[in-house]
This record gives structure tokens, C-alpha cells and sequence, in this order.
């Protein structure tokens, strides 16, 4: 097996890990009051298990990364939310719904489409001790940006969830591409230091943010985790990392018609799963038509002694003669 095939298929298994994880920490969101700090959700054996699922996931999205590049193995991790739909369905007690199985079909074409736009060569380039620090500076001045109060708070502490995941990627190949090629530098150095350190706090960062985020609910938090994480990682590879996109203007034509076509579908599975799995979604509006209306009666109240016995029909009332 090929480095490429190889990193798509650590990226599923990956990808279902996280999803599972997803689940948990909804679910465990869903019964958790906000209030709630993080040293007692350290004494849930349900949180723990979240976070087992999500060290599996991320192991083995760093294997992926060792074997290709963040063009490549970033955009595989929307497929999280693929497979969250069923797994969410399954939770629920319900089955998946149409609008779900689009957002699935438009997902995964739209992966497809940028996955034969990504660089397939494994990566050799990492970043220097100051371009990690900027990225880790910049980020945080992101994250704190979002974290302040204001509207929406779920979607933005998932965008920040969904930014610190993306980098936590990029700091990571990093670290495996050093690792594996000594020809960039002893193993052990300041630089590598300071960039395990930065991936176990932005690690940490957005698996905290994400619980924060899932509190309203698992669909539209998650389809913003999907989106920001790949767009944070391929950002740093393109810009940093000297990834580059292959097959020259009809690949970036391919790209962004694959990019719309995932956008579109990451909305319709997160309007479907706030309507199907949120606890705090409203419920949808009555149809016109559907309520049947009171039966309105006119005269005055009847005394209990002369109502007329069970089954007898009431007489009609006279009318009054002149």
C-alpha cells in the first residue's frame, strides 16, 4: 500500500473515532448543567470515555499525517460528521432522515472533488521555532477573540474548537516529520519542545471548547468544527509547509465546485441533526389548517338538575314569539 492510500486509510478510521467521540460528548453535554467546571467532568467515567475515543482518533490522524500532506489528510476529517449522522441517529432512536442522506451524498462528493485536487507527496517540510511560535500566537489571539461574550456562543466556541484542532494537525506533522527524517535537526531541541507543547495546549484547547460548544446540541457545532479545522490546517500547509494544490487552474476550478458542494452539505446534515438531535431546538411551527378549532357555544349555562340524562339528545331551543 501507498503512502497516499495509506493516510486516507488511517484518515476513516479516524474520522469514525472522532465521530464517536462527538456523540459521547454530546450526549454528556446534553446532561451536564453549564455550570458545571472541568474538575467535575474529570470524575465522569462519560467524559473519560470521549476522551479515549478522541486520544484513538488523534493518534491516528498524526499516522495519517506522517504519510501525507494536510491538503490531503484535513479535508478526510469532515467525514466525521458523516458518520455522526447515523451514530447520532442510532442515540436518538430515530432513523436518518432524507435531508441527512443529501447532506451525506454532497459531503462526500465534494471530498472527492478535493481530494483529487490535494498534493498525494508525503510531506518533508516543518516549521521553524519562530513560525511555530507565530502560528501559536496568532491562534490564541483568534480563540480569544471568539471566546468573548456575545451572540452565538455555541458556534463560536466550536469555531475556535475547530481552529486550535486545525493547527494542533499542522504543529503535529511537525513534530512526525521530524521525527522520521532526521536530516532536519537533532530529535530532541528546543524547537520540538516548544511545538509538543503547543500541540498538547491547542490539543487540549479544542477538545475543551468543543464540550463548551456541544452544550446546545451536536449539529450545527459540529459542522463549524468541520469546516474551521481543515481550513486552519490547510492554511498553515500552504502557506508554511510548501503544500501545493495539483493540476494547475481546471484543479482549483475542481476545488472550489468541491468545496461548495461540501459546504452545502455540511448545512443541510447540521440543519437536519439540530432539528433531530438538539434537546434545546425548537419544535417546528404547526401547518395552517392542522388545529382544529374550538366549538363555540352560544346560550347560557345549564343547571345540573335539568341537563337531560346520558344518550337523550338536547332539545333545539324555541324561539321566542312576539
Amino acid at each position: 500500500m501507498n503512502a497516499t492510500l495509506l493516510a486516507v486509510a488511517l484518515s476513516l478510521v479516524s474520522a469514525g473515532a472522532y465521530a464517536a467521540a462527538a456523540v459521547a460528548q454530546s450526549r454528556l453535554a446534553g446532561r451536564t448543567d453549564p455550570s458545571t467546571g472541568v474538575l467535575r467532568l474529570l470524575g465522569r467515567a462519560a467524559w473519560w470515555s470521549a476522551v479515549g475515543l478522541n486520544a484513538g482518533g488523534a493518534l491516528l490522524h498524526v499516522a495519517a499525517l506522517n504519510f501525507g500532506p494536510l491538503t490531503l489528510v484535513q479535508p478526510l476529517g469532515a467525514l466525521t460528521l458523516v458518520v455522526a449522522v447515523p451514530l447520532g441517529a442510532r442515540a436518538a432512536g430515530r432513523r436518518v432522515g432524507r435531508t441527512e442522506w443529501r447532506g451525506t451524498a454532497l459531503t462526500l462528493l465534494g471530498l472527492g472533488a478535493l481530494l483529487l485536487t490535494a498534493g498525494g507527496s508525503a510531506p518533508h517540510e516543518t516549521l521553524s521555532l519562530p513560525e511555530a511560535l507565530g502560528v501559536g500566537a496568532a491562534t490564541m489571539a483568534v480563540v480569544a477573540g471568539l471566546g468573548r461574550p456575545g451572540a452565538r456562543p455555541g458556534l463560536r466556541h466550536a469555531a475556535a474548537s475547530g481552529i486550535t484542532s486545525g493547527v494542533a494537525s499542522a504543529l503535529t506533522q511537525t513534530l512526525t516529520v521530524a521525527v522520521t527524517d532526521h536530516s532536519g535537526g537533532p530529535l530532541f531541541s528546543w524547537r520540538l519542545l516548544t511545538v509538543a507543547l503547543l500541540v498538547s495546549a491547542f490539543a487540549m484547547g479544542g477538545l475543551l471548547l468543543s464540550q463548551t460548544a456541544y452544550r446546545g446540541g451536536l449539529g450545527a457545532p459540529l459542522a463549524v468544527v468541520t469546516l474551521a479545522n481543515p481550513v486552519a490546517a490547510a492554511a498553515i500547509g500552504l502557506a508554511l509547509l510548501g503544500e501545493r494544490l495539483q493540476g494547475g487552474p481546471v484543479s482549483l476550478v475542481l476545488a472550489l465546485l468541491g468545496t461548495a458542494a461540501a459546504v452545502r452539505g455540511v448545512v443541510l446534515l447540521s440543519r437536519a441533526q439540530a432539528r433531530n438531535t438538539d434537546p434545546a431546538a425548537p419544535p417546528e411551527a404547526p401547518v395552517p389548517g392542522d388545529q382544529v378549532p374550538p366549538r363555540v357555544v352560544i346560550g347560557s349555562p345549564r343547571r345540573a338538575d335539568t341537563a337531560p340524562p346520558a344518550g337523550v339528545p338536547e332539545p333545539l331551543p324555541a324561539h321566542a314569539s312576539g
